[in-house]
C-alpha cells in the first residue's frame, strides 16, 4: 500500500496500479486480513478508475468478493459503493469539461457561422456538442456501463449480497434514465433476465436466492417495478411488456398477495403499453382493473378523480373497434390458432379467468353504475352509440362530442378508435332501414372533421373488414356505385351490444324464431276455439298438484334414505381417499427422498466434473500462456510470426525446440552475414582510401589556404578592434582623471569608517566569545566534579556489594563442605551398619537351621513326648492355653526359644524408615548401644536373668529402638 501512494505521489500510476493488481490476485491475499485488505482494494479501485481499467477491475472485484464474502459483506459494499462513485464523478466532471469546451470554440458570439462548419454539420449530421460529447463524456460512460455490468455480474445469485445487488439494480436504472441510454436499458433487462432465469441451476449452492422467502421476493418485485416504469419512462414498450410478463411470473409464485399499490401501478403501466400497441380491447381491460383497485384502496381519490377515471373507462370500453380499416391477411380468419394464443396469453397477463369482450366490459360498467359518475358527454356518446336509433343524424350529434374530447389530451388518444365504432354503427343501422344506398349517401352521412374524414376507398376497405368479421352483410355494387345490404336467413344470432339497438326484427331472426312463434299462436287460437281445452289443461294441473302433494311425504322419507346413503357413500370414499392420500404421500416421499438422493449424487457427480474441467481448464490455460509467451519471445527475438492455430496446436517442448532451432539458425546467418559484410567492408575501404589520397592532397593545400585568409582576415580585424578599444579607452581615462582625486579621497574615509566599525564589532565579539567560553569552563567543572563524586560513590557501592557477595558466597561454601562432609559421613556409618546387620542375620539363619535340624531329629526319634516335658526349661514363660501342647507343636512360637530372625524384627522397620538414619550420629549411637544390648541378651526371650526385666530393645520380637521413643 504504502509503495503504491509513493509511486502515484511520483506519478507513475500505471506501476501503482499494476504492483495493486498483483497483490490483490495473488493467492496470499486470502490469508490477508480485511482490514488490511479493504485500504488496498479502495486505492485499486481509485487507480482503475482514473486509469479507465475496466478488465482489471473486474478480476479484482471477483477476487475481493471471493475474499470478503464469507467474513463481511459490508466491506464488499463499501469497494462496490467506491466503484460506482467515482465512475459517476469522472462521468460528470467529463460532461463539465465537455460543456467548458462547447463554449470556448464559440469565439465570437454575433458571429455566423462558416462555410466549413455548415458542410461539417451537412455531411457528418452532428453538431460540434455531440463532436464534443461522443469524444469526451462516452468513454466515461462507457466505463460506467461496464461498471455496472461487472458489478451485477458479481453479485448474482447470493443471498448474503441480495440488497447490494438490488441496489446497483436501482443506479442501473438511473443511469439509464439520466443519460437516456436506450440500448444499455434493454441489455439491462435482458441481463437481469438471465440471472433469475439461471437462479434455478444454482439453487444447490449454498447461499443462493430463495425465492419462498417473502423478503426475497418483494426485493425482485421491486426492482421489475422499477424496471417497468424506467421503460415505460423511456417508451421502450415492448421492454415494458417483458417486463410485464417478469412481474407476472413473480406474482404467481409469491404465497402473499400483492400490495394493491403495486397492482395499481401494474394495470397503470399495462393501460400504457396496451395504448401504443393499439390493443383497445385489453387497454380498457386494464383501465377497467386500474379503477377497481383504485376506488377499493385509495381512500384519498376525490370526486373529480373518481369521475375522470370512470369516463375513461367507459370511454376506452365504447372506443374498442368492432371493424378496423387496417389490413387482413389474405386465406387467414382473426380467430386462428395464432390469435386464441395471444388472448390467452394477455388475459393471464390481465388476471382474467376468460378472453375480455367488448360486450362483456360495457356490462360490467353498467352493472357498477358507472354512467352516474361520467361526464356528460361521455354519457350522451354512450346513449347516441348503444341506445338510440338515428342513422342520419348520428355524425352530426357525435362531432361536437368528438370536438370537446380532442381538447383533453388523455381522452383525444380515443378520438381515432370512436370513429370506427360511429361507421359501424352506421352502416348497421342503415341495413336495418334501407336495401340499397347510394355510396355518396354514405359518404355524406359519415362526414367528419379532418383529419378523420373517410373516403369511398377507405369505406369499402371498412366494409370488406366488416364482411369477413361477420358483423356486415353488404354488396358493393361498382357500376350504379351503392350499397346493397343483404340479409341471410340462416345467420347466427348476434350479440345485442355488438349489433347495436334494434329497431326491429330481421328477417334472420323470424326465420330462426318463427316455429316458436307459430307454436304460441296455434295454442292461442286452440283455446278461443275449444274452451275445453283450457279446462282440461286447468284439471291436469290440479290432479298432477294433488299427486304431488301425496307423494311428498313418501318422497321426503326416500330423500332421506337418500341422503343417508350419500352420506355413508361419502365417508367411505373419504376413507378410500385418505387411504390413498396416505399411501400416494408415502410414495411420494419414498420417491421424493430418491430424487432427492439422486439430485444429491447428480449434483456430486456435476460438482467433481466440473472440477475436472475446471482443472483440466486451468492446465490447457496455463499450457496455452506458456505457448504464447514463448511465441512472443521467439518473435521478439527473431521476428518469426506464428499464425494462432500453429501456437494452439504445438506444445511447450515444440515451441522451446522451434526456438533453439530458429536461435541457432538467426546466428548462424547472423555470422555468416558478418562475415561477408567484414570482407565487403574491407575491400571497399581500401578502394575508398586509394581514390581519396589525391583528394585529401587538394583538400590539405585548399585548406592551408583558407586557414592562411581566415588568419590574416582575423589578425587585421583584431587590430582594427584593439585600435578602437584602445582609443575608446584613453577618451575615458582622460574623462575620469579629472574625478580621481576626489574618488580616493572618498575611498579613504569610507574604508576608515568601515575599519572602525569592524574592529568594535570584533571586539565585541572576541569579548562575548571569552565570556561565553568562562561560563561553559565553569559549568563543565562543576559536572566534572559531580561525575567524579558520582563515579566514587557509585565504586564504594560496588565494592561494598562485592564484599558481600564474596562473604555470601564463602558461607554457602562454608555450609556446602560442611553438609557433604556430614553426608559423607552419614553414608559411611550406614554401609558399615548395614553390613554388620548383614552378617548378624546371617548368623541368626545359620544357627534357626541348625535348631529346626534337632528339632526334627528329635521329632523322629521320640513322637510322643512326655507330658512333663511341656514347660520348657530355662523359666521362660508359657501362656495357659499353650501349657498342654508340645514343646515344639507350633512354630509360630519359635520366638519364644529366640529362632526368629533378628533382622525380621527390625530390618523390616530400617527399611521401610530410611529418613531416620537423617537425625545425626547420636541416634546411630543409641541404634547401636541397643543393638549390643540385644546382643547380650539370653536367646530365647532376652530377659535379664536375675532381674526378669526387659532390657532396651530385647523383647521378644521387636527390633532396636522397638520399644524406644526415637523409632
Amino acid at each position: 500500500m504504502d509503495i503504491g501512494i509513493e509511486l502515484c505521489q511520483a506519478g507513475q500510476d500505471e506501476v501503482a496500479l499494476q504492483a495493486l493488481h498483483e497483490v490483490v490476485l495473488s493467492k496470499r491475499s486470502r490469508s490477508y486480513a480485511l482490514t488490511m485488505m479493504e485500504p488496498i482494494m479502495l486505492k485499486y479501485i481509485e487507480l482503475c478508475v482514473d486509469l479507465r481499467k475496466g478488465k482489471m477491475v473486474k478480476e479484482g472485484l471477483h477476487q475481493y468478493r471471493n475474499i470478503a464474502q464469507n467474513t463481511s459483506v459490508n466491506s464488499i459494499e463499501t469497494v462496490i459503493n467506491k466503484l460506482l462513485e467515482l465512475s459517476e464523478q469522472k462521468v460528470g466532471e467529463a460532461r463539465t469539461k465537455a460543456d467548458q469546451i462547447a463554449v470556448d470554440y464559440i469565439d465570437d458570439l454575433e458571429a455566423s457561422e462558416t462555410p466549413e462548419s455548415i458542410m461539417l454539420s451537412t455531411v457528418s449530421g452532428e453538431q460540434t456538442k455531440d463532436r464534443t460529447d461522443r469524444a469526451v463524456v462516452t468513454p466515461w460512460l462507457k466505463f460506467l456501463w461496464e461498471a455496472y455490468r461487472t458489478v451485477l455480474d458479481m453479485l448474482r445469485n447470493n443471498a448474503r449480497l441480495e440488497t447490494l445487488y438490488h441496489s446497483v439494480t436501482n443506479k442501473a436504472f438511473s443511469f439509464c434514465l439520466t443519460y437516456s441510454r436506450k440500448t444499455e436499458f434493454r441489455r439491462l433487462c435482458e441481463i437481469l433476465r438471465n440471472h433469475f432465469q439461471n437462479m434455478s441451476k444454482y439453487s444447490h449452492q449454498p447461499h443462493s436466492i430463495n425465492l419462498n422467502d417473502p423478503e426475497t421476493l418483494q426485493q425482485y418485485l421491486d426492482a421489475r417495478f422499477t424496471q417497468l416504469n424506467a421503460a415505460a419512462e423511456l417508451e421502450l414498450w415492448q421492454e415494458a411488456f417483458k417486463s410485464v410478463e417478469d412481474i407476472h411470473i413473480l406474482l404467481t409464485t409469491s404465497k402473499r398477495p400483492p400490495k394493491p399499490f403495486m397492482m395499481a401501478n401494474y394495470y397503470e403501466k399495462l393501460t400504457k403499453i396496451f395504448m401504443v400497441s393499439e390493443d383497445y380491447l385489453f387497454h380498457s381491460a386494464a383501465w377497467n382493473r386500474y379503477s377497481n383497485i383504485e376506488r377499493m384502496f385509495n381512500k384519498n381519490l376525490t370526486d373529480e378523480a373518481q369521475s375522470r377515471m370512470a369516463s375513461i373507462v367507459l370511454l376506452s370500453a365504447l372506443a374498442i373497434p368492432i371493424i378496423t380499416t387496417t389490413k387482413t391477411r389474405p386465406g387467414y380468419v382473426e380467430a386462428d390458432e395464432q390469435r386464441i394464443q395471444k388472448l390467452n396469453r394477455l388475459s393471464v397477463l390481465m388476471g382474467l379467468p376468460y378472453h375480455p369482450t367488448r360486450t362483456g366490459l360495457l356490462k360490467e360498467a353498467l352493472n357498477k353504475n358507472i354512467l352516474s359518475r361520467v361526464r356528460p358527454e361521455i354519457r350522451d356518446l354512450y346513449n347516441i352509440l348503444e341506445v338510440q336509433f338515428h342513422p342520419l343524424s348520428i355524425c352530426k350529434k357525435i362531432n361536437p362530442i368528438m370536438t370537446k374530447l380532442s381538447e383533453d389530451p388523455d381522452m383525444a388518444r380515443y378520438v381515432r378508435p370512436l370513429h370506427q365504432v360511429i361507421l359501424t354503427r352506421l352502416l348497421q343501422q342503415l341495413s336495418q332501414v334501407y336495401t340499397t344506398v347510394k355510396l355518396d349517401f354514405v359518404l355524406q352521412l359519415a362526414s367528419f372533421p379532418e383529419p378523420y374524414n373517410y373516403d369511398a376507398a377507405t369505406i369499402e376497405k371498412f366494409i370488406m373488414n366488416g364482411c369477413k368479421r361477420g358483423e356486415l352483410n353488404i354488396r358493393i355494387d361498382h357500376a350504379s356505385q351503392s350499397l346493397m345490404f343483404e340479409t341471410d336467413l340462416f345467420a347466427p344470432p348476434k350479440d345485442t351490444v355488438t349489433e347495436g339497438i334494434q329497431l326491429q326484427s330481421s328477417p334472420a331472426d323470424l326465420m330462426r324464431t318463427q316455429l316458436s312463434r307459430l307454436g304460441n299462436r296455434l295454442g292461442a287460437v286452440a283455446q278461443m276455439i275449444d274452451p275445453t281445452v283450457k279446462e282440461h289443461a286447468t284439471k291436469s294441473k290440479q290432479e298432477a298438484l294433488q299427486k304431488a302433494l301425496k307423494g311428498v311425504e313418501q318422497e321426503h322419507k326416500a330423500m332421506l334414505a337418500r341422503k343417508g346413503e350419500i352420506e355413508r357413500r361419502k365417508e367411505i370414499i373419504e376413507s378410500e381417499l385418505s387411504r390413498r392420500e396416505k399411501q400416494a404421500a408415502q410414495e411420494r416421499a419414498i420417491a421424493a427422498q430418491k430424487k432427492a438422493e439422486a439430485e444429491k449424487k447428480r449434483v456430486e457427480e456435476e460438482q467433481r466434473r466440473r472440477e475436472e474441467e475446471r482443472l483440466k481448464r486451468v492446465q490447457e490455460e496455463i499450457a496455452r500462456d506458456q505457448a504464447k509467451r514463448i511465441a512472443e519471445e521467439i518473435t521478439a527475438k527473431t521476428g518469426l510470426q506464428l499464425k494462432p492455430e500453429e501456437i494452439e496446436n504445438s506444445d511447450v517442448k515444440t515451441l522451446l525446440d522451434l526456438k533453439v532451432s530458429r536461435l541457432q539458425t538467426e546466428q548462424k546467418e547472423l555470422s555468416d552475414r558478418l562475415k561477408q559484410i567484414g570482407k565487403r567492408i574491407d575491400h571497399i575501404e581500401r578502394a575508398y582510401r586509394k581514390e581519396e589520397i589525391p583528394l585529401l592532397e587538394k583538400d590539405f593545400e585548399r585548406q592551408q589556404k583558407e586557414d592562411k585568409a581566415f588568419y590574416q582576415a582575423s589578425c587585421k580585424a583584431e587590430l582594427e578592434t584593439s585600435k578602437a578599444q584602445h582609443e575608446e579607452n584613453m577618451k575615458l581615462k582622460s574623462r575620469l582623471s579629472r574625478i580621481l582625486d576626489d574618488y580616493m579621497v572618498y575611498k579613504k574615509q569610507q574604508q576608515d569608517k568601515l575599519k572602525s566599525t569592524v574592529e568594535a564589532q570584533q571586539r565585541a565579539v572576541e569579548e562575548a566569545i571569552e565570556k561565553e567560553k568562562q561560563e561553559r569552563i565553569a559549568l563543565w567543572r562543576e559536572k566534572h566534579e559531580e561525575l567524579i563524586k558520582q563515579r566514587e560513590a557509585e565504586e564504594a557501592a560496588r565494592k561494598q556489594k562485592e564484599e558481600e557477595e564474596r562473604r555470601l558466597r564463602e558461607e554457602e561454601e562454608r555450609k556446602e563442605a560442611e553438609r557433604a562432609e556430614r553426608l559423607a559421613k552419614e553414608k559411611a556409618e550406614r554401609e558399615e551398619f548395614n553390613r554388620k546387620q548383614d552378617e548378624i542375620a546371617r548368623k541368626q539363619r545359620e544357627r534357626e537351621l541348625e535348631i529346626e535340624a534337632k528339632r526334627a531329629q528329635q521329632r523322629q526319634a521320640s513322637p510322643s513326648p512326655a507330658p512333663a516335658s511341656n514347660r520348657p526349661s530355662g523359666g521362660a514363660y508359657v501362656p495357659p492355653s499353650r501349657r498342654n501342647q508340645p514343646a515344639g507343636g507350633d512354630e509360630r512360637d519359635s520366638w519364644r526359644s529366640g529362632s526368629r530372625p533378628i533382622g525380621a524384627s527390625f530390618g523390616g522397620n530400617r527399611d521401610r524408615r530410611p529418613g531416620g538414619f537423617d537425625r545425626g550420629g547420636e541416634r546411630e549411637r543409641e541404634r547401636d548401644s541397643g543393638w549390643q544390648t540385644a546382643r547380650r541378651g539370653a536367646p530365647g526371650g532376652g530377659r535379664d536373668g536375675d532381674s526378669g526385666s526387659w532390657r532396651r530393645g530385647g523383647g521378644p520380637g521387636r527390633g532396636p529402638g522397638s520399644s524406644g521413643s526415637r523409632w
